[in-house]
């Protein structure tokens, strides 16, 4: 007689913490994705320290005016910076105009450790909590981590975008809240 095997759960998420980001942020994320494999999806090269004084001041604002902003991620084990996560208004003037993007960075150090889930579903919670009732995330079709997290976010792809002057393909992922 043959006993089944017990149903085994999936993994539970790492713990982390988001925070409005500050001043001093720009630096920890210059820092963190101060890495080439990191912006492989978002340009290939590092930015330059004054894209992200520009971006957490961004993130500061919405999270003002908005409730939701990309926070910064933190490990609550050490205190250290792993990246970004959260929702902004889409920022760009082709793709899902008008639309509220939910996203995520992180250090390679982070990467395949649960983190962005984890800090993606955080995040969904301030955006819900600000009445916001659907999300959508654009990914680099080459991006499967990226693209990995989605699903477990239960988005579906729901349309394909050509960024202009680009020679890449990414697709739009959507869920409603």
């Amino acid at each position: 007689m043959k006993t089944a095997k017990p149903a085994t759960a999936p993994p539970a998420l790492p713990a982390v913490e988001l925070r409005v980001p500050t001043d001093e942020d720009a630096l920890n994320w210059h820092r963190v994705f101060n890495d080439p494999e990191v912006m492989e999806f978002f340009g290939g090269s590092p930015a330059e320290l004054s894209v992200y004084e520009e971006l957490t001041a961004r993130q500061r604002r919405h999270h003002a005016e908005l409730g939701f902003c990309l926070y910064t991620l933190v490990d609550p084990a050490d205190g250290a910076v792993i990246g970004f996560t959260g929702a902004q208004p889409w920022p760009r003037d082709w793709g899902p105009v008008g639309e509220i993007e939910i996203g995520w960075r992180l250090g390679r150090a982070y990467w395949g450790r649960g983190y962005a889930s984890a800090a993606a579903e955080a995040a969904l919670a301030s955006v819900r909590a600000a009445g916001v009732r659907h999300v959508v995330a654009v990914v680099d079709a080459r991006n499967e981590r990226s693209m990995a997290v989605t699903r477990r976010l239960g988005m579906r792809r729901a349309e394909t975008v050509l960024p202009p002057g680009q020679n890449r393909t990414a697709y739009c992922h959507r869920l409603e809240l």
